[in-house]
């Protein structure tokens, strides 16, 4: 399990935004970089609770962007598997395996639009 910090603010809204930077270097050897500021809905759906993680930030990133820093496309596979590495990196096996395959399944966004695989 690595240890970090994550330095984010409830908003009114709901929503959660992060007071510090983030920058994530994936398997594929591509980094992604979240701005301080960036807004999050964290483990978006009904009924499921939210939890401290990065891998929220980085996931709603690459969907929002569909690209990593340097401008290279990115799959829904792809996204939905650096989601599954972070949370397998903070030791939460079980939901690094089901919150992967359902982000790969149900999300997306400009990452889906850019092809499944």
């Amino acid at each position: 399990m690595t240890a970090f910090a994550l330095y984010q603010s409830l908003m009114p809204n709901g929503k959660y935004r992060l007071d510090r930077e983030i920058v994530y270097l994936s398997r594929y050897g591509k980094t992604v970089t979240v701005p301080s500021g960036y807004t999050s809905d964290g483990a978006t759906g009904p009924g499921i609770p939210d939890l401290t993680s990065r891998a929220w930030y980085v996931h709603d990133r690459l969907c929002d962007t569909g690209e990593f820093d340097d401008g290279t496309p990115v799959t829904n596979w792809q996204c939905s598997t650096i989601l599954h590495d972070i949370l397998k990196e903070e030791g939460r096996w079980f939901r690094a395996k089901s919150w992967g395959l359902f982000t790969w399944l149900f999300g997306g966004g400009e990452a889906r639009a850019n092809g499944m695989f």
